[in-house]
């Protein structure tokens, strides 16, 4: 028996390359993702951010250590705070004299990265069920042409009906996984990151 938070959506029903895209890990990292993000862009609009800088924070976005954040969290009490702290220490440590810790979340509030992270992760996960719906339905196609001939009983109303084919009752699935392909595709069109918008609105 376990005392932390269960979710059937990740533990009964979700392939592992779905619950690999909200593991901890992945959120974290793509919240380092955005930093560096947010400080190249700083420095294209003009702020003193220079290449070694940024490339100290490159070195070690990846080197993500969960138990020294919990350490920091315990007395920052915060998050997004603890994870920035941390990262600021691997960067510094990586290239003590260009002082890339500094540069970090300059300008940024928390719901930069946590909003914008939300929304990166579920892009993800609608790109990978975009690719799996089309699979699906390159299968169902295969599927319906061999059995385009073959009869089977229809039904209505869970009543038998009259004679149809399994091609036509598998055209009848990929109709639908077919308008679920468009909603996704057009939920990734609209979906859109919050943006960087300062301290105060």
């Amino acid at each position: 028996m376990s005392e932390t938070p269960q979710n059937p959506l990740h533990e009964r029903y979700a392939s592992r390359e779905m619950a690999a895209i909200f593991t901890s890990g992945h959120r974290y990292r793509t919240w380092r993702r955005l930093w560096i993000a947010l400080a190249e862009s700083q420095q294209q609009l003009g702020l003193p951010i220079t290449d070694r800088q940024l490339a100290a924070l490159r070195r070690v976005a990846g080197d993500l250590d969960l138990g020294r954040v919990a350490v920091i969290e315990a007395q920052t009490r915060h998050d997004v705070v603890a994870h920035l702290r941390h990262f600021k220490e691997q960067a510094d440590a990586a290239d003590p004299g260009a002082g890339a810790g500094g540069i970090l979340h300059l300008g940024a509030t928390s719901a930069f990265i946590t909003d914008n992270t939300d929304a990166l992760l579920m892009r993800e996960a609608l790109e990978l069920l975009r690719r799996r719906l089309v699979a699906s339905l390159q299968g169902l196609a295969g599927f319906a042409r061999a059995h385009a001939a073959e009869p089977t009983l229809a039904y209505t109303h869970f009543q038998p009906a009259q004679l149809t084919t399994v091609g036509k009752r598998a055209c009848l699935w990929a109709q639908d996984l077919l308008l679920d392909l468009h909603e996704v595709g057009h939920r990734l069109k609209e979906l859109r990151c919050r943006g960087v918008k300062g301290t105060t609105g």
